[in-house]
């Protein structure tokens, strides 16, 4: 079967597919699950992901869900220290970030998604690319012997892509800390205000964050050992571990939180990230085929971008895709430029988020010393932290004329 455009999705995927659909492209996606997947809880939302998401012409299914953070705070459980974070202003327009529910925003680019758009329980087996009358095709042969020709292979199949590798991207490396996150349910209200709240302990940073009145999204990293693996899929496991030995020292409130998650959003996952001199000179598309998301670039969580920066990409991507078409057609030559393009303007960019990402988790849940601790509090959150943050500032731009969204592009 041959189709216009093809990729392996998630959060990354699904973007993608609705951007490529406003330039006019028919996209499939290839899911190797039996259904829709919402991993993860919930994920904060910068301004900068709200450029991708108007773009892609769903922000405003969202925002009339969610309100905007103006600020948070920071609290150093060791020494009391607490600092103020300021998000209001970081767009332009005095909106600050919003955690939104995964599940939210899978359905919204869903709706505006063809019917047949996502094809479940496909995996595929193997890569290939050949020449056909002039074009470069790529072969993805499946696990059911189904075979798929596709004018551009797009691997949005997270933080152990297969295309990546195919690619000869070298794989990710492990931070040396894992994360247990939920959402945490107050049938009647938690009464709290709309802010973000951070602890950082020796080698554990914890938070929470509230989506609405009755709902928090909350987190904890810490320092990974052989011990967090018996937690893989055991949410009474993961809560008896973070209120009974890693959360230990934390406010009360955090705890209280934590006893009310919804065991079926509780999950554990080590923190893994790209080295950002491996996607600066590594190989991120050849020919037809490149990747986006977190199989460009996995990074740890601690400026919450890796979401936000996927958006980012699935408008990069579709925007030069879109400007190499001619007369509504995707030409082989043309679009290798596109891809070569897409990735020199996204390669240093999240280069950029993943140095920042993890300097931001090393310093915040580096040693107790004394010299850490006045590196931290007196020189990283006065001077750096707010240079590190001013990173997530981007614009991705718009997307191209729209085409018309049911037309096949040869």
């Amino acid at each position: 079967m041959k189709e216009d455009m093809e990729k392996v999705p998630t959060t990354d995927g699904l973007a993608t597919a609705l951007a490529l659909k406003r330039v006019g492209v028919r996209a499939l996606i290839l899911e190797k699950s039996d259904g829709l997947r919402a991993t993860g809880a919930a994920l904060t939302l910068f301004p900068n992901a709200w450029t991708a998401l108007e773009a892609l012409g769903v922000a405003h299914k969202l925002t009339s869900l969610y309100a905007p953070f103006t600020k948070g705070y920071i609290t150093n459980i060791v020494s009391g220290a607490i600092q103020d974070v300021p998000f209001a202003g970081n767009n332009g327009s005095g909106d600050g970030p919003r955690t939104v529910h995964r599940r939210t925003l899978l359905e919204a680019l869903v709706e505006e998604l063809p019917i047949d758009t996502i094809r479940f329980s496909s995996k595929a087996i193997s890569i290939e690319t050949h020449t056909e009358e002039g074009s470069s095709i790529t072969i993805l042969r499946m696990e059911d012997g189904t075979i798929i020709k596709a004018k551009v292979l797009v691997g949005c199949d997270g933080v152990h892509s297969v295309v990546a590798q195919w690619l000869g991207l070298k794989a990710p490396v492990h931070s040396g800390r894992s994360a247990v996150r939920g959402l945490a349910v107050f049938p009647q209200g938690h009464g709290l205000n709309h802010e973000v709240q951070q602890f950082l302990d020796l080698g554990i940073r914890v938070g929470f964050v509230p989506l609405n009145d009755k709902e928090f999204y909350w987190f904890i990293t810490f320092k990974s050992s052989p011990k967090d693996e018996e937690m893989i899929g055991k949410p009474e496991l993961m809560l008896k571990e973070v209120i009974e030995n890693f959360a230990k020292h934390v406010p009360q409130i955090f705890l209280e939180v934590v006893r009310h998650s919804d065991l079926s959003t509780v999950t554990w996952a080590p923190l893994m990230f790209r080295l950002p001199w491996d996607l600066i000179f590594g190989q991120a598309c050849k020919g037809n085929i490149t990747v986006a998301g977190d199989a460009m670039h996995p990074m740890t969580p601690d400026l919450g971008q890796g979401g936000c920066a996927a958006l980012e990409d699935a408008v990069v991507l579709s925007r030069n895709i879109g400007n190499s078409l001619r007369n509504g057609k995707i030409l082989s030559v043309e679009v290798v430029g596109a891809l070569e393009r897409y990735v020199k303007e996204r390669r240093w960019r999240a280069a950029g988020l993943i140095t920042g990402s993890f300097l931001s988790g090393w310093v915040q849940q580096g040693r107790s010393g004394w010299l850490m601790k006045f590196f931290r509090d007196m020189i990283f959150y006065r001077f750096i932290f707010g240079r590190i943050v001013n990173v997530i500032r981007y614009d991705c731009g718009k997307l191209p004329s729209v085409l018309d969204c049911d037309t096949k592009v040869d």
